[in-house]
């Protein structure tokens, strides 16, 4: 199994990614608002798709409805079970542009959707409509960030399909803009701290509210993006685990990082990446005493 991985450096695209950051929180909270609430926010993220990320099936009075943000063509997709839709290019525009569109959108769409409007988990938080800061849109690397998360979640769903515990799906948590899959052992944790930036502490405590090991990909970490994993709580001696060659521990993040630079230029990438993920695993279960 192989997907050819693109280069995309992490500098290269930043007011790309932190305008379509903004993009996809936007659909996120549509979907977040519609959606029954599901343990650890299992409601909120999107899915990777053969042509981007969608909300998947959303259940509305009028029986419901989807989004898709289509990084092959370039536009966003918004459909109904009654056979309507709405389709907005993607281009370069403000956040405060297209979050107008979108509204414009779901009215003609007759779907009443109602968001706090603020993005969540970015350090400024401007309101959607007031932002006219975030504006740039390269669909080449847009299209390379999708390629990106093709590859992660082929192997993180690898991954997770050898766990017969209770286990996330493989999702894209737009918060943080990373894909993840999450393992639990059973246990409850300790309450989170919190802290997270434009993040109510309560969010965190649900997410992690049980004992997990948790791994995916984020566009930061590393020149081109990294692989991640980290175990909450983490036990003792957690951070001096055995990990591949290429990967390592960052004190400042508290989790174990994998470069995708390394990964790329790895013999067998896949290979590369499921060892990270079966070492930082097997390290955070065997010194916790997972049952």
């Amino acid at each position: 199994m192989t997907t050819e991985l693109p280069l995309l450096r992490v500098d290269s695209w930043t007011p790309t990614r932190e305008t379509l950051h903004m993009w996809v929180q936007i659909i996120g909270k549509m979907r977040m608002v519609s959606t029954p609430p599901i343990n650890h926010w299992w409601h909120v993220p999107l899915y990777v798709t053969a042509s981007g990320l969608a909300t998947g099936f959303v259940p509305s009075p009028a029986d419901g409805w989807d989004a898709e943000f289509d990084l092959v063509d370039h536009r966003l997709i918004l459909r109904t079970t009654g056979g309507e839709s709405e389709v907005l290019p993607l281009h370069a525009q403000s956040v405060a542009s297209f979050y107008a569109d979108v509204q414009a959108a779901l009215a003609r769409l007759g779907l009443g959707i109602h968001i706090f409007a603020s993005p969540n988990e970015v350090p400024d938080a401007i309101p959607f409509a007031d932002d006219e800061v975030h504006a740039s849109y390269d669909p080449d690397a847009a299209h390379a960030f999708w390629r990106q998360l093709l590859f992660a979640q082929r192997v993180l769903q690898q991954f997770r399909g050898e766990f017969i515990g209770k286990c996330s799906p493989v999702h894209f948590f737009w918060g943080a803009m990373d894909l993840a899959v999450t393992r639990f052992s059973g246990r409850e944790a300790p309450p989170h701290p919190g802290g997270a930036p434009n993040c109510p502490d309560f969010v965190m405590r649900e997410g992690y509210s049980h004992e997990l090991s948790s791994a995916g990909f984020w566009p930061g970490g590393g020149e081109e993006g990294a692989f991640y994993s980290y175990a909450y709580p983490a036990p003792d001696g957690y951070a001096d685990a055995d990990v591949p060659d290429g990967a390592r521990y960052d004190t400042t993040l508290g989790e174990f990082i994998l470069p995708l630079e390394a990964v790329r230029a790895a013999a067998d990438p896949e290979g590369l990446v499921l060892d990270f993920l079966h070492a930082t695993h097997d390290a955070a279960a065997r010194l916790a005493r997972w049952p």
